[in-house]
C-alpha cells in the first residue's frame, strides 16, 4: 500500500497579493468632512463606499 506524497504549495510560485487601492488605501470606505450652516462649520466626518474600487480595497484595474 503506497502513500501518495503530499504537494507543499511553493511560496514562490503562490498568487501574489492584490495591490491596493491608492484612493482608499484598501479599506474600501473613505471620509468626507460634513460641514453645516450658513458659516459652513465642520462638524465631523461621513464614510462612504470608495467609487474607484467600489469597495473591494484592490486596485482598479484599467
Amino acid at each position: 500500500m503506497a502513500v501518495a506524497a503530499r504537494k507543499i504549495p511553493d511560496p514562490l510560485t503562490a498568487d501574489p497579493e492584490p495591490a491596493k487601492c491608492p484612493t482608499c488605501h484598501g479599506s474600501g470606505e473613505v471620509s468626507r468632512t460634513v460641514r453645516v450652516g450658513r458659516k459652513r462649520r465642520t462638524v465631523g466626518q461621513q464614510t462612504g463606499l470608495c467609487l474607484a474600487c467600489l469597495g473591494s480595497g484592490e486596485a482598479p484595474t484599467d
